[in-house]
């Protein structure tokens, strides 16, 4: 897999952690660690693809 493709799994998967947070969010009672783990899975993909990208 090239790097470029790469970068755009990486920022797939980040657009759909997000939207777990958001519907997750969303609910009446959102289970704040389902959001935590949530929350640091999309930090450590972010991560990932600034490091890919420079």
């Amino acid at each position: 897999m090239t790097r470029l493709a790469r970068i755009e799994s990486l920022k797939t998967r980040h657009f759909h952690v997000d939207q777990k947070i958001v519907l997750e969010g969303g609910r009446p009672r959102p289970d704040e660690r389902v959001l935590m783990c949530l929350k640091l899975q999309k930090l450590r993909l972010k991560e990932e693809i600034e490091k890919l990208a420079t």
